[in-house]
């Protein structure tokens, strides 16, 4: 057993200490140091003293000359003359030069073979902490999701696509030849690793001046995949190598290139030649043609830049290249290249998930884990009503945009349900992409006068009616006195007024007398889940709850259903043929007792008709809701409801900051009118926007009876030029299109180029407002613009062009691409 070293200490502790083992180093540098100098100073001596012996042993003057010369120089420089030189005073300069490259030769060998030693120790520890194969396992939970809206339009995905494993029957031959012309074009002839490649692709990125060709082989870039991190590291390389060695042992040239395949990443979330075959294509990978196969190989090189959804003009310039590559290795011959490129490659993706639809989408995704645990790809049936969403989002983004500055107002949420629960709309902020806290499902605020519904229908359930009276009076329940929001008392009022006034001494007097519990009773009934303290004040709504279950407690009351469960998903599927899920029909339930949802429904209609809520009246529709306002005009709420659907609205700030005197009549209420007005008018065409079909601008609707009547004005017709988006001139004649506010630059100059040797028509708008209607090849300038997102549109502006600019709007486009 070797004795300890007396000059290490041991450490302290399990830890090393940093500041001693840099001192420990630099001991250790000191002896090599002194220990080199010793060696180098004796060699000097020997060499020397063998110099004066050689020079005696030759007598020769030409000898000792010799030698003298050659060791002088250094001498004369480095050191006083101490007296005249004899031969033997002085070492021979030859023999030392001779005799000393002997240490020389010492020491390079230790500089050369120390990172040799430690290259290998590094290599065998790379070996020695080699992982399993097939020790990457993918999480099966980040599972893809097809999203349909409720009448079957796909609008939505997300997650990592799958697909189906590829086996050897279904893999196409041309996939496979293409992939290893373009990856690997060696791969049946190495063993795993391509050093041939390895020095090809090291030339080509000297050449190229960067990284332009990978070395590594598909063995290596499966091994990677299944059972490497992808970390740059050079222990990742040498155990890449290592693993690939073994897996050429293990598996066939076939088995290694569809476990490649089966694995590798294709873009767009799909992981597989199958899933992407399916998300690009729209079908299986055996169903792959020979440019879809080129241009799936032509993607694993740079997967994210390269994807057709983002980028199609550089995936088919790569999937070029990898024909070209079939035909250098004779996959294929130049002819079938030439066909190959000059067929049209059509991509059946999914579109870009709009923006504002990602809070419902949140949700949906929550839930379809909840409801199944099925691996794999799943299609989701969702009940979003794609025509009211875009609605929904342009409403409020719209309102706020105009009154959010001045009013204090920085956020906004809305909720739109069916009489059965199914959310058809969902805006859950201003802006997913600023923020992604869902404000209608997540946020927790006081709800107000919003929450005497509970009271006044636990009064109506216990006997009493719209038209008892009770005094508005000051109240004093303990140490809590209840005000009014004007600090007025009316007297003596029946209860439909005052729940239509919303007056807070009233509910207050009703709390008390019916007791707080058997209100929060009532709540719960109705599917109120958040927790309702027992405390006077609640009756006032002093409990924080969200717009979503105060939406679809109303949902209750408009049903007549105790409670009514809000829902987003109508079915899921998987691979199979059979529905992994499916919606039960709704079971019986429980309504409300007696005569009290007649009264309660006569009460919100009473608010909307004369109350607090007549903001939010719709002319020629039955209507009702409440109002919430809470304390320094902290939150706003109005949740109304049609005879068909039940709409929930709140307003306020993120960080509970009051507004400027904003109620829920008011901006709420003003959203609430707007969108159920808007979506009476849609449903009674009975149309889908072309645009959520095919992503393509709103075209115009057909013009009304009365528009076909004789014009009011000349009309002008020609290549218009372009003063800005909202303005036109045919030949000094200027021309404003009505219903649209103008944008001059950039968006201007895109007009014009659009409209360019193009004829449009222009006449007065028969529609009352001030300006002109044109069109061009059949279609609305004005909605074109505006859809577009290529101006704004005015306060007049007709219902189709508003609709336009909100659908703009929801899908970020034109101006409308950078705002928050």
């Amino acid at each position: 057993m070797p004795s300890p070293d007396p000059d290490r200490r041991p450490p302290d502790d399990a830890s090393p200490d940093a500041g001693a083992a840099a001192r420990e180093a630099a001991a250790a540098a000191k002896v090599l140091a002194r220990q080199l100098g010793i060696l180098a100073a004796g060699a000097a001596r020997g060499a020397g003293r063998r110099g004066r012996e050689a020079a005696r042993a030759t007598g020769s003057l030409v000898g000792v000359l010799a030698a003298r010369r050659r060791s002088k120089a250094p001498a004369e420089a480095d050191a006083p003359i101490a007296g005249p030189a004899t031969a033997g005073s002085a070492p021979s300069r030859f023999a030392i030069r001779g005799r000393s490259l002997r240490p020389a030769l010492l020491v390079a060998g230790a500089v050369v073979a120390l990172p040799l030693v430690a290259l290998a120790g590094y290599v065998l520890f790379a070996f020695l902490t080699l992982p399993p194969l097939g020790g990457v396992v993918i999480d099966q939970g980040q599972r893809a999701l097809t999203v349909e809206a409720d009448d079957g339009r796909v609008f939505a995905t997300r997650g990592a696509f799958r697909g189906q494993p590829i086996t050897k029957a279904e893999l196409p031959p041309h996939l496979a030849q293409a992939i290893v012309a373009i990856e690997d074009r060696r791969f049946y002839s190495h063993w795993g690793i391509d050093l041939r490649g390895l020095v090809r692709a090291a030339w080509r990125n000297a050449v190229g001046g960067g990284v332009r060709e990978g070395g590594s082989s598909i063995t290596q870039q499966y091994v990677r995949l299944t059972s490497l991190n992808q970390e740059k590291t050079l222990r990742r390389k040498i155990q890449e190598a290592f693993l690939a060695l073994r897996v050429e042992s293990e598996m066939s040239k076939d088995d290694i290139l569809l476990g490649y395949l089966n694995t590798a990443y294709f873009g767009a979330g799909a992981y597989g030649a199958d899933a992407a075959a399916r998300r690009y294509f729209g079908k299986g990978a055996k169903a792959l043609t020979l440019p879809e196969a080129a241009m799936l190989a032509g993607l694993v090189r740079a997967p994210s830049q390269l994807a057709p959804t983002r980028n199609f003009g550089g995936a088919k310039e790569r999937a070029d290249v990898v024909l070209q590559t079939m035909v250098e290795t004779g996959a294929i011959t130049a002819e079938a290249a030439d066909a190959a490129r000059a067929k049209t490659v059509t991509l059946r993706t999914p579109p870009e998930t709009p923006p504002g639809s990602n809070y419902f989408l949140d949700l949906l995704a929550a839930d379809a884990k909840k409801l199944t645990d099925a691996p794999g790809d799943l299609t989701v049936r969702s009940t979003l009503n794609l025509d009211l969403q875009s609605l929904a989002e342009g409403i409020v983004a719209r309102r706020l945009d105009a009154e959010g500055g001045k009013k204090k107002i920085g956020q906004g949420a809305l909720v739109a349900m069916s009489k059965d629960g199914a959310i058809l709309a969902m805006v859950g902020g201003r802006d997913y992409e600023d923020s992604q806290f869902n404000r209608a499902t997540q946020a927790k605020r006081q709800a107000g006068s919003l929450f005497k519904l509970f009271v006044y229908l636990t009064a109506y359930e216990n006997g009493l009616t719209p038209e008892t009276v009770l005094v508005d009076r000051p109240v004093q329940i303990g140490d809590w006195e209840p005000q009014n929001a004007n600090n007025r008392f009316r007297g003596a009022v029946p209860l439909r007024t005052a729940f239509a006034l919303s007056i807070n001494t009233v509910a207050a007097q009703l709390g008390e007398e019916l007791g707080i519990p058997a209100v929060i009773a009532t709540a719960k009934s109705l599917g109120v889940q958040s927790d309702l303290p027992n405390v006077p004040s609640l009756a006032l709504g002093s409990a924080e709850v969200t717009l979503l279950e105060m939406t679809r407690a109303y949902a209750g009351v408009l049903a007549n259903r105790t409670p009514v469960e809000s829902f987003d998903i109508h079915a899921i599927r998987g691979g199979a043929p059979a529905p992994l899920y499916l919606r039960p029909d709704a079971k019986p339930a429980a309504g409300l007792p007696g005569d009290s949802r007649t009264m309660m429904l006569d009460s919100l209609q009473a608010v909307v008709d004369g109350g607090t809520g007549k903001g939010a009246r719709v002319s020629g529709l039955a209507v009702g809701g409440k109002t919430g306002t809470t304390q320094d005009y902290r939150d706003a709420w109005f949740i109304g409801m049609t005879p068909d659907m039940v709409v929930g609205v709140w307003v306020g700030n993120d960080d509970n900051s009051a507004m400027n005197r904003v109620g829920g009549g008011d901006v709420p209420a003003s959203i609430f009118r707007d969108f159920v007005q808007r979506t009476s008018a849609q449903m009674a065409k009975g149309r889908k926007r072309p645009s959520a079909v095919k992503a393509e601008p709103q075209p115009a609707e057909a013009p009304p009876p009365a528009a076909a009547a004789p014009a009011a004005g000349p009309e002008s017709r020609g290549v218009p030029e372009v003063i800005d988006t909202g303005t036109l001139s045919f030949r000094g004649r200027t021309v404003r299109l009505a219903g649209v506010d103008g944008q001059g630059g950039h968006l201007a100059r895109q007009l014009a180029r659009y409209l360019r040797r193009r004829e449009v028509v222009c006449a007065p708008d028969a529609g009352g407002t001030q300006g002109t209607r044109c069109r061009i090849d059949g279609d609305d300038l004005a909605a074109l613009i505006l859809s577009a997102g290529g101006a704004r549109a005015s306060e007049d502006a007709p219902p189709d062009l508003l609709a336009a600019e909100e659908q703009a709007r929801s899908e970020r486009t034109g101006m409308w691409g950078g705002r928050r």
